[in-house]
């Protein structure tokens, strides 16, 4: 008899969400994940792979979820969830195995239904961009399938966010169009 099959967790599943403090500074950005490259995000290359980018912004996710006070039992017992519904990486530096990575989430903008965010993952040491990751998130409610408006709480909380965040600068990423640059003809 063959083994159930393994399904991919992240991190911090498991791990209750924090309670929320509204009189808590928010910080701008967010540092929220801080791991190593793992040997098996490591490809033929000897460098990590491009899905593994994706994977670590979305543990990334999964911390801020838990900063805004989202775990599974949300998921489980509300039966509602934010869904990935685009996703844009930039790569921009290789990293090795062993290597701390250091990830910021910066909230670009937002409504009642969606969020769109940005990651950035830097070296943890020398500080050099290694990638960024531009996501936009529905909220969505499992038991009938389809978008749905976050909770007044859980609005306040990404809305607060949204507002500690909205002195950033926007990054010069975020909405990069994606395409071969060609010279007009001259």
């Amino acid at each position: 008899m063959s083994a159930p099959p393994q399904r991919l967790s992240t991190p911090l599943e498991g791990t209750p969400a924090r309670a929320w403090d509204p009189s808590a500074p928010i910080a701008a950005p967010l540092y929220l994940h801080q791991p190593r490259v793992l040997p098996e995000w490591v490809d033929y290359n000897g460098h990590m792979s491009e899905s593994c980018f994706l994977l670590v912004f979305g543990d990334n996710s999964d911390a801020y979820f838990r900063y805004i006070g989202i775990d599974e039992s949300y998921r489980d017992v509300e039966h509602k969830s934010f869904y990935t519904v685009q996703t844009h990486i930039h790569n921009i530096r290789e990293v090795a195995e062993g290597e701390p990575l250091r990830l910021t989430l910066h909230v670009l903008d937002m409504d009642d239904k969606r969020m769109h965010i940005f990651h950035t993952m830097v070296h943890g040491t020398n500080g050099d961009l290694l990638a960024t990751g531009e996501q936009m998130l529905v909220h969505v409610d499992m038991a009938q399938g389809r978008a749905a408006p976050m909770p007044d709480y859980l609005y306040q909380r990404v809305a607060a966010v949204h507002r500690a965040h909205s002195a950033l600068p926007r990054p010069p990423q975020a909405g990069q169009p994606l395409g071969i640059r060609r010279k007009a003809p001259t």
